[in-house]
């Protein structure tokens, strides 16, 4: 009965407020979280401040891929890579494990959440592998409990972002996976990734798919502008002897449109993580298995030019400027130029920069 209550209570209120315990200034005023692992393999939440400076690090169970920032206590929970089972919820001040998110056993995570806009909910993106359906877990963030789950609209749904609306879009990646068959990719010659719109309260409002020649490029991660445009890293899954975008831009309503860039082979098919500027004139998508990063009009998405980097990983704002992790520290993009910060030389980043 209790879990039926709360189940309705996401359903139906959505929006209402909740006030934390402890402020993000409480924990060093961090301005971006990364997963990270040392040269000794150890897996870490990494916080970052406003000059690119170490926060804090706090350790997770196994490898990290990205986190969630709750918008106003200063909590983060840290998901494991896919297939991993692990949602860490970790107390940022007093740098400890708060609770764990508890899966049904038929469940995986792949990587990413997104809070509600007042911090009351959490939804993850999941797998429900033998039934092969993207779905989104609710948990409620008063104690972590899971109370629903939702329909992703599609299979593998990757990364979910908040929406300026307080909506929700879900990149449904198209790429069936089960765990008796570790990172194996099922389906690949009948895939369909989708990009979803979900409203506040978890409904699906809009799903638009790739053209058939784009069914095979995987829609992955994703990011949105103040004007709720949402930019789209693409992974290639067809013929490696193919050219393809790695960025594709929406506005819901509309159909994708594809953007070309002259360095997009050198990202060898793998978009890993993309952003927008905070002003929004700028896109930036990271390769880090060509290790480049390619520059895009934030506008038009026409090509701005790119920049060999070692082990581009994640890129997100920092202030009015973006910032980008790579081998032995950060870059910044700034001005229309990069400049490098030097950071942990230990640390190997994992693909995602997330902003507090």
């Amino acid at each position: 009965m209790e879990t039926d209550m709360r189940r309705r209570d996401f359903l139906l209120t959505t929006g209402a407020g909740l006030i934390g315990s402890a402020a993000w200034s409480e924990a060093g005023a961090p301005k971006l979280l990364a997963a990270a692992n040392d040269a000794s393999k150890r897996a870490w939440l990494v916080a970052l401040d406003q000059n690119a400076a170490e926060v804090f690090r706090l350790p997770l169970p196994a490898r990290g891929h990205a986190a969630a920032a709750h918008p106003h206590r200063a909590e983060a929970v840290a998901f494991a890579r896919r297939p991993g089972r692990y949602g860490v919820v970790l107390d940022c001040p007093a740098g400890r494990e708060k609770a764990r998110l508890d899966l049904p056993e038929d469940r995986h995570f792949f990587g990413h959440g997104a809070f509600t806009a007042d911090g009351r909910y959490l939804l993850t993106t999941e797998n429900d592998f033998d039934k092969g359906e993207g779905r989104l877990g609710v948990w409620d963030t008063a104690d972590y409990a899971r109370i629903d789950d939702l329909p992703s609209g599609g299979i593998g749904p990757h990364e979910i972002i908040r929406l300026p609306d307080g909506g929700f879009a879900v990149a449904n990646g198209g790429i069936l996976t089960h765990p008796d068959f570790g990172r194996a990719k099922l389906n690949l010659p009948t895939m369909r990734p989708n990009l979803s719109y979900l409203s506040a309260d978890g409904r699906l409002m809009e799903m638009v798919e790739p053209p058939e020649a784009q069914r095979q490029n995987s829609i992955r991660h994703i990011d949105v502008d103040a004007q709720g445009r949402v930019a789209i890293a693409l992974q290639w899954q067809g013929s490696p002897l193919k050219q393809v975008p790695a960025l594709a831009l929406h506005q819901r309503g509309g159909e994708l449109h594809y953007a070309d860039h002259p360095d997009t082979a050198r990202l060898k098919h793998y978009a890993g993580s993309i952003s927008f500027s905070p002003d929004g004139d700028e896109i930036l998508v990271t390769g880090p298995k060509g290790d480049y990063l390619l520059v895009f009009d934030g506008r038009t998405g026409a090509a701005k030019g790119g920049l060999a980097l070692p082990q581009a990983s994640g890129v997100a704002p920092l202030g009015a400027e973006l910032a980008v992790t790579v081998a032995g520290g950060l870059v910044i993009r700034q001005g229309g130029g990069f400049s490098r910060v030097a950071a942990e030389t230990g640390l190997v980043w994992d693909n995602h920069l997330v902003p507090v």
